[in-house]
């Protein structure tokens, strides 16, 4: 009885707000509203919002218009399928609606909950999860906007609207489930401030030395002279915007080391424009004379620079003339016996891999410019499966039969076979996971985990984190991926940190709440 009571008073209210907002007159608004109504029907406004975010060129917009195109896939039906069935509410009679609102023909399906609302709450709240401020902001008004239309044009009750609303808004909080949101920027220790008086930024760039991998983030278009690499291209940028500053171009014959050591020995300012093998090598440098180091995304994946929130050359010369100076932490793997020294030391700044993790990140990178990562993710994976075998190792003093390994510098929040952001760049720890196992992984079982970044349900996967750690291989040499560069190593290595000793320009974010 008392059920019964309250939902005749929300029905009630519920009706009552439908005739104010139907009597209501908002100048400018009886022409826009109706057709950003219709535009939203079949979701066309929101996956033609996909398709231009998709067009951008920037991951976090690409990675915001899928999750927002998946959540509105769950969504749709949920409400159209089961949700209009099982209510069967009858749609609002709409006297008191103007005619110049109703320009199409009402709709005939039940009206609880609101499609529309549902697919315009999904894809604001998915984009939300993954893209800035500026872009999720405007999305979400337009959402907003959409969902009173729908009242305001006389096809809903306002309760339709907040529980298409609120359907649309868990839907994309459930992708999580399978696809967790990762941070804009992974957040680092704030150090000193290098646009203070006396500092080592310019407006001009006097003092920078800006070493160029000119091959990096070289296209098809750029191979064959139609259009420039986005290394040229950041180049052009740095030209204009700082004009005095020193800009260095090595060769595929020089020594890529000698190059770094020489600029870095007479810069104030390092910059390093190229992919991550060139950013490893430039840290490298940066370390060894103890200058800070400015990454300026050039090449292809450019993890490090997405990861200090900088994923266009125009934000990395930002970051750079605000002179905001964080502190990240720099992974090595050395020989394991006897003592070591900085130049015994290979760096990582992203991944370090070994067994399957080499032939297949190989095969992916191969692939990747021409497929896309998914796909260039799923036949390296295919066809590493196919071929690969576990390789004998001893880890931490334990005998392991190793199919795949990977350490992280810091630990990574995906848990995919190739993870790709971290929270923080300063956490002091190895993020350690492998897949050790005595016979060969189940191919299909393995594939789909890899594919849907699960790599957790495989069997014998092992995680943990670390300070340090120890590999060795009875049968000789290891051959390891650092920061996507492959090479040959002694049988017996120890993985270690330094932790916040490289000086890295990053953006306000990275450093937000930091000490």
């Amino acid at each position: 009885m008392r059920r019964s009571r309250l939902l005749r008073r929300l029905g009630r209210a519920d009706r009552w707000a439908f005739d104010r907002v139907a009597a209501a007159r908002l100048p400018g608004l009886e022409y826009v509203l109706p057709r950003l109504s219709r535009f939203a029907d079949h979701g066309v406004l929101w996956f033609t919002t996909a398709g231009v975010m998709g067009l951008a060129g920037r991951a976090g917009l690409r990675r915001a218009a899928l999750r927002g195109s998946i959540a509105i896939a769950v969504a749709s039906p949920a409400v159209n399928v089961l949700g209009k069935h099982a209510f069967g509410r009858k749609r609002p009679v709409v006297d008191l609606v103007p005619p110049i609102r109703i320009r199409w023909k009402l709709p005939t399906s039940h009206a609880f909950p609101s499609g529309h609302s549902a697919s315009a709450a999904a894809f604001a709240a998915g984009v939300a999860l993954e893209a800035p401020r500026r872009v999720a902001v405007p999305v979400t008004a337009t959402a907003a906007a959409v969902a009173f239309a729908r009242v305001y044009t006389g096809a809903h009750y306002p309760g339709d609207v907040l529980a298409g609303m609120g359907i649309g808004a868990l839907a994309a909080v459930g992708t999580r489930v399978v696809w967790p949101a990762r941070p804009p920027v992974a957040r680092v220790t704030r150090a000193e401030d290098a646009g203070a008086e006396g500092g080592p930024v310019t407006e001009d760039g006097r003092g920078l030395v800006a070493v160029v991998n000119p091959g990096s983030g070289v296209s098809g278009e750029a191979t064959a002279g139609i259009l420039p690499g986005r290394a040229e291209m950041a180049i052009g940028l740095v030209e204009r915007e700082l004009p005095a500053a020193e800009i260095v171009r090595y060769g595929p014959d020089e020594d890529i080391d000698k190059v770094f050591g020489e600029a870095a020995g007479r810069a104030a300012v390092l910059a390093v424009i190229g992919g991550d093998g060139t950013v490893n090598a430039g840290a490298r440098a940066a370390l060894e004379h103890g200058v800070p180091l400015l990454v300026i995304p050039g090449g292809t994946f450019d993890h490090f620079a997405r990861a200090l929130g900088m994923e266009s050359a125009t934000e990395a010369i930002a970051a750079y003339r605000d002179g905001r100076l964080g502190r990240v932490d720099v992974s090595y793997v050395t020989p394991a016996a006897g003592e070591h020294g900085r130049d015994e030391e290979h760096l990582f700044l992203n991944t370090a891999g070994f067994g399957a993790y080499t032939e297949m990140i190989d095969r992916r990178e191969r692939l990747e410019h021409r497929l896309g990562k998914w796909p260039a993710l799923a036949i390296a994976a295919a066809r590493t499966l196919r071929h690969s075998e576990p390789v004998e190792l001893v880890v931490d003093g334990r005998r392991r039969s190793v199919w795949l390994g990977f350490v992280g510098n810091c630990v990574y929040g995906s848990r995919g076979a190739a993870p790709t952001w971290r929270e923080r760049l300063d956490d002091g720890r190895l993020d350690v996971r492998m897949v050790a196992t005595g016979r060969r992984v189940p191919r299909v079982r393995a594939l789909a985990a890899i594919l849907v970044g699960h790599l957790h349900i495989t069997p014998g996967y092992r995680a943990w984190q670390a300070s340090r750690l120890e590999v060795v291989s009875p049968s000789g040499g290891v051959r390891l991926a650092r920061d996507g560069e492959l090479s040959s190593l002694p049988a017996s290595l120890r993985f270690g940190k330094h932790t916040g000793a490289l000086a890295v320009f990053c953006t306000a974010d990275a450093t937000a709440g930091a000490a």
